[in-house]
């Protein structure tokens, strides 16, 4: 992914000319790759207009870029089993990102240019806002089910003291429904089989003779049945104890294990059954919130132009990307050949330890130009 600044200045044949001359330069030197950036003749409306739509635009920017971040992340945790391929998911009116910004066009249907700019502004807040209250609603449909299917899932592994017994042990195993015997689970390090072998008869009183057998078998041991009375249950534990042999507190309940299992199987469907429609509805919104968030930039480049340059309308926006490596020396050439559209600026820019009375550089950055910077890095969920 890659960083764009989206810059403008007036359209006057003076100007032009130095849209020349840095198109030149930055081009010979390999210091970005260079397109215009259509806008479309917008209704300006007040200046006090403006100004407040400055603002609210503004934040509007935020917002727009943090739903597109959030739609991003969470194409990359839904996609778990296939990160690699998250980029390609991310497009915009079906195209990779870079091409539509290189080619931005203004989309006349979903926001008409004969409204005023406050009502193109809000259609985006509410677009933005639609989509992100959605994504909240969709994602945590989702986690509930994914994270009920963790939860259960990490039951089935770990050892066998730990783990479910679910899916190892059968109805075959236990003896059940008797007044005075009871089956128990027993389990034997790997080292202690043939002394469990010997002594478990002996551990207490009333232990049913060669009734054990293993039924499961993991690296550290294995899980035995072993049959005695009820009443020598407790000194048969507290004995088995003593000899590091560990009685799993399990009781065989088929209608309870039945439904563990459903229940694991129920989710693993839903979570399936959820899966693709989730994915395309976050590609889908992706591209919307994308798309909408461009169009905010687009909306901010012209109030922008407006306040700074003045009516009639006329400046021409263009959409760099910088070479990582020139980043310094372009912004370097820009302030050169933009200079005389704000020379106190461009001063202060050119040595920032001018003290420029009334001019106030440190909250955000300022230029001669219009410039906004669009991070497309922010959506690397790699």
């Amino acid at each position: 992914m890659s960083e764009f600044w989206l810059i403008s200045a007036p359209g006057d044949k003076t100007n032009l000319q130095a849209w020349e001359r840095m198109n030149t330069v930055t081009c010979k030197s390999n210091l970005s790759s260079n397109s215009k950036f259509h806008i479309p003749d917008l209704k300006v409306g007040t200046l006090d207009a403006l100004v407040g739509l400055s603002d609210d635009l503004g934040k509007l920017d935020s917002v727009a870029e943090s739903v597109i971040k959030k739609i991003a992340q969470y194409i990359g945790e839904v996609m778990e089993d296939s990160k690699d391929k998250v980029q390609e998911n991310l497009l915009a009116n079906g195209v990779d990102l870079i091409s539509y910004l290189t080619r931005f066009e203004w989309d006349m249907a979903k926001y008409p240019i004969k409204q005023p700019l406050k009502n193109i502004s809000e259609a985006l807040a509410k677009q933005v806002t639609q989509i992100e209250t959605d994504l909240k609603t969709r994602s945590a449909a989702y986690n509930n089910i994914k994270g009920n299917l963790q939860s259960l899932e990490k039951k089935t592994v770990g050892n066998l003291l730990t783990r479910t017994l679910a899916d190892i042990v059968h109805k075959e195993d236990f003896v059940l429904n008797s007044e005075y015997l009871i089956t128990l689970l027993v389990v034997v390090p790997k080292s202690s089989y043939v002394q469990w072998q010997k002594t478990y008869e002996s551990l207490s009183d009333m232990v049913v003779p060669r009734s054990t057998k293993m039924i499961a078998e993991d690296a550290e041991g294995g899980l035995f049945t072993v049959t005695l009375f009820r009443k020598v249950m407790d000194d048969f534990k507290a004995k088995a104890r003593e000899n590091r042999f560990m009685v799993r507190e399990f009781y065989f309940d088929e209608k309870e294990l039945k439904c563990e299992k459903e229940e694991l199987m129920k989710l693993a469907s839903d979570k399936k059954q959820q899966y693709g429609p989730l994915l395309r509805w976050l590609k889908v919104n992706f591209s919307e919130a994308f798309v909408a968030w461009i169009h905010v930039k687009a909306l901010r480049v012209f109030v922008e132009s407006v306040l700074r340059y003045g009516l009639p309308v006329n400046f021409q926006a263009m959409l760099l990307q910088p070479n990582r490596k020139s980043v310094k020396r372009l912004r370097d050439v820009l302030n050169v050949v933009f200079k005389h559209l704000d020379e106190v600026a461009a001063a202060s820019i050119m040595d920032p330890g001018m003290d420029i009375p009334g001019l106030q550089l440190s909250n955000q950055e300022y230029y001669p130009y219009v410039y906004f910077k669009i991070d497309l890095s922010l959506l690397d969920c790699s």
